[in-house]
């Protein structure tokens, strides 16, 4: 269901999860505006400048994500996207609960929400830097509001949300301590964060295939493929947003296609361009064409395909509440390791 055609309802909950001050909002899914800064453009918040602190250009990345849900068929490109948002949607269903108001962070298209049934989540508000991505978000069964806003910046009240999603967004986050913080405060206690982000390891080959033509060509190279978290710094950064009962794991999903222009045109078609600002913005031709025979050369498939490998990391967070269950006391146990030898021995005395 569209935003439009919600009513009054499920706009009224949107506005009472926005607070009043501190956030840009761009503009509300359903037409309205909702407030900006004063002295500034609603749109000033998405810029960062370069630097060690801020690699990424936002304001790029919102236009790479515009221009990709503008395509003909944007959904040919999805594909990824998609299998990622069913496995979060997945990970929903693993706890028995119905969540009556979640947050999709960096929804895009909806690629969680067409997955999840409103048994599960019964409101749903989608935020994405990109309003023609929310524009054009696919139909689910559950009521939904959409809001353009950062990523970088929740525009919510503390303790609103029960559940807080996120696939494929947060590695074009310049501060991803911060988002944690953010998404760990728009929590209700007892409230579970669940994401996906791409991982160290991906697109490897096309990254190794890049680098090789350039010094190979050029005598030096640039990256073209944005930097990524590790896996050993998830937990560390989750745990000090708040975050506890931490689980952290990873999968790998790989992709065959025709050759290096193809996976290059599908990158872009899912708005998955580079938009670092040391980034090279030209390539050379001959460059390219290195690329592409040294990538099918290392690690092309029998049948003349090449592989792209896309790591993801999966992390679930639970924000504190008084009703968890809690570890015991160092030192409490009753039983010790050793014992359970002796178990053994009495239960193969007992099965004789």
């Amino acid at each position: 269901m569209g935003a439009a055609a919600l009513g009054g309802a499920a706009g009224a909950v949107g506005a009472r999860a926005l607070r009043g001050a501190g956030c840009p909002v761009l503009r509300a899914g359903w037409g309205r505006r909702l407030w900006a800064p004063s002295g500034g453009s609603a749109a000033a918040g998405v810029a960062s400048g370069s630097g060690a602190l801020s690699p990424f250009d936002r304001r790029l990345k919102r236009k790479q994500k515009n221009w990709a849900a503008l395509r003909a068929e944007p959904a040919e490109c999805e594909y990824l996207r998609r299998e990622v948002g069913g496995r979060i949607a997945d990970r929903v269903f693993d706890i028995p609960r119905t969540f009556p108001l979640a947050l999709d962070l960096g929804s895009g298209r909806g690629y969680i929400a067409q997955h999840l049934t409103k048994e599960t989540v019964e409101k749903l508000i989608q935020v994405d830097i990109a309003e023609n991505a929310l524009k054009n978000a696919v139909e689910s069964e559950i009521p939904t509001v959409s809001v353009v806003a950062d990523e970088e910046c929740l525009p919510f009240k503390e303790d609103t949300f029960d559940l807080v999603v996120s696939s494929l967004s947060l590695h074009w986050v310049n501060d991803l301590p911060r988002a944690f913080r953010e998404i760990h405060q728009v929590l209700k206690p007892d409230g579970v964060f669940i994401g996906a982000m791409f991982g160290g390891d991906t697109l490897y080959e096309l990254r190794c295939s890049l680098q090789l033509a350039e010094l190979e060509r050029e005598g030096g190279f640039s990256p073209h493929v944005s930097p990524f978290t590790a896996v050993s710094d998830l937990g560390h950064l989750l745990s000090r947003a708040g975050f506890n009962t931490l689980t952290v794991d990873t999968d790998e999903i790989q992709v065959n296609y025709p050759g290096l222009f193809e996976v290059m045109e599908d990158l872009q078609g899912m708005g998955e361009s580079n938009c670092s600002w040391n980034r090279k913005p030209l390539l050379h031709r001959e460059t390219m064409l290195a690329a592409a025979a040294i990538y099918r050369e290392m690690y092309g498939n029998s049948d003349g395909s090449v592989p792209a490998t896309f790591q993801i990391y999966y992390m679930i967070g639970w924000k504190f509440h008084e009703s968890q269950a809690r570890p015991a006391q160092r030192g409490s146990a009753t039983v010790s390791f050793g014992d359970l030898a002796k178990i053994d021995g009495l239960l193969s005395r007992g099965k004789k």
